[in-house]
């Protein structure tokens, strides 16, 4: 898919966890791996909003376009 999620890259640099991100932004930690293996289909812009409240950055910084 040519559309890369970097959440996991912006958790590190924010020396967050995954269990920190997924209750300061009140997702599930199933949906929130899903999301950061980039096995997801779709993201609310609702959830991408408070991911990057969570992680203090822009939506630029989670989500890449690659071409294959």
């Amino acid at each position: 898919m040519p559309i890369v999620v970097n959440v996991d890259v912006m958790m590190a640099r924010r020396k967050m966890s995954l269990n920190e991100l997924s209750q300061k932004v009140d997702i599930t930690l199933a949906n929130l791996s899903i999301l950061k293996t980039g096995k997801a289909k779709a993201v609310r812009f609702s959830t991408l909003e408070a991911i990057c409240k969570a992680l203090d950055c822009q939506p630029g910084d989670l989500l890449e376009y690659k071409k294959d």
